[in-house]
């Protein structure tokens, strides 16, 4: 592959932007950011022209394909009526009642981004009980907001603690280390510290916030007695469970997570699928707790929260969703492909996990004992996946090389799409580790 146009491009950006990038998860070293400038279905083009299988989708947003038609058109045909207008339009209207049948959730509030979801769940969930404290888990991620900035997907995990006395492990200069105070920090999956943090400090807990899979480290997916033993314990002492519905809302079931384990939560935020790439997101919930959003007493707003282009994508997206074979159809191609792999893996004697669900999952090496929590996670050979990750890169296949960063498929992965990635995995293989000696361990 050439990279002539993508490095003088990327070069350019520096100038202007800091590491030329506008998110940080977006920068992979000077010499091997990405520039993209074209998306159409299951793949994208650098600026080099250079085309890859792309099993990033923008972080998990592009569930139909990219430059999705009946999306794109929705759009194109919405804004030639104007964009924004500070009031309710009807495509508001239409995205809330179909997005409350297929999530359950009795209300809901569109916004822009997950961070805003998860930051408004949050307040919503503190006005609702008058407390203050919450729990979150170690290696979820929810988003670029103070309270939530702790012990996340980028933490040393040598650095977590004592399991029976996590530390709260900052994440990002620049915030003040006093709000660590609301926050408790515990291990992922762990029943036992669970049942013991409820028992001491139940009376005081707002909110419960958690990924029911962890869609920023190898999509670690909740156990499901785990998961019913915290919504009963929320019942029981009053407290909010609220799940981070960004990467699994639409897209590991139609009704998401909860409808995936058939666990309820009180209010949830969702963002990315729900509209194909466009950026929008919403938080939702139960009647008796979103009522406590009214002016004057619970604040969440935004000028461009409903905007004509963002809730035309949600529309059409939802509706494509609700209406067609999209999920069965991501988890029949995902599977395979996780099967696939794994099987390629096997036959070199690679020692592996293929964790997570068929529409969001990782590549693990290293280990055959699959993770629970981001402790066990930090066991697998990150730096040997990185030199996989880059062979893919180099034969057409467009996934991040640090592990953590599930495989995301959309509707528009065809069986002969993944068919062609199979065999580009293989050479990759065969490239990364050499084509006759079997690697038995991968420490």
């Amino acid at each position: 592959m050439q990279h002539t146009r993508t490095r003088a491009l990327f070069e350019e950006a520096k100038k202007y932007i800091p590491y030329g990038v506008n998110s940080n998860f977006r920068y992979w070293g000077d010499d091997e950011t990405p520039i993209i400038y074209r998306g159409e279905g299951a793949h994208v083009w650098d600026a080099d022209d250079n085309r890859f299988i792309d099993y990033r989708l923008g972080f998990g947003p592009i569930i139909l394909g990219h430059a999705y038609p009946a999306v794109t058109r929705r759009v194109a045909e919405a804004i030639q009526s104007g964009v924004l207008f500070a009031a309710t339009t009807p495509v508001e209207i239409e995205v809330a009642e179909r997005f409350t049948r297929m999530t359950g959730m009795d209300k809901v509030r569109l916004s822009n981004t997950g961070t805003e979801a998860n930051m408004h769940a949050l307040r919503i969930a503190r006005a609702y009980t008058g407390r203050e404290k919450f729990i979150k888990f170690e290696g979820n991620y929810h988003g670029n907001f103070d309270y939530v900035m702790f012990s996340g997907p980028t933490a040393n995990a040598e650095m977590l603690g004592p399991r029976a006395k996590p530390h709260r492990v900052s994440a990002t200069d620049g915030m003040p280390l006093s709000v660590r105070n609301f926050l408790i920090s515990l291990p992922y999956n762990d029943m036992e510290m669970l049942d013991r943090t409820f028992a001491e400090q139940g009376e005081e807990l707002a909110a419960v916030l958690v990924e029911p899979m962890m869609g920023n480290v190898a999509g670690i997916v909740a156990d499901l007695a785990w998961l019913r033993r915290l919504r009963d314990l929320c019942t029981r002492y009053g407290v909010v469970l609220i799940f981070d519905e960004v990467k699994t809302g639409f897209r590991v079931a139609r009704g998401g997570a909860q409808e995936y384990f058939g666990v309820r939560a009180d209010v949830a935020a969702y963002a990315k699928a729900m509209g194909n790439g466009f950026p929008v997101a919403a938080v939702a919930g139960r009647n008796a707790i979103m009522a406590v959003v009214e002016p004057g007493r619970v604040a969440h707003g935004g000028t461009y929260c409903g905007n004509v282009v963002a809730a035309s994508a949600a529309a059409a997206t939802l509706e494509i969703i609700e209406s067609q074979p999209v999920i069965e159809t991501i988890v029949a191609r995902g599977r395979a492909l996780m099967d696939g792999i794994s099987a390629l893996l096997a036959q070199r004697s690679i020692v592996h996990v293929v964790s997570g669900v068929p529409s969001m999952f990782s590549v693990l090496l290293g280990s055959d004992k699959a993770p629970t929590d981001y402790r066990s996670y930090s066991t697998f050979d990150a730096e040997l996946f990185g030199k996989l990750g880059k062979a893919l890169i180099a034969n057409g296949v467009l996934v991040d090389d640090d592990p953590r960063e599930p495989w995301f498929l959309s509707y528009s992965h065809s069986e002969a799409v993944i068919a062609d990635t199979l065999t580009r995995v293989e050479t990759a293989i065969n490239d990364a580790f050499g084509k006759r000696k079997p690697l038995r361990s991968a420490a």
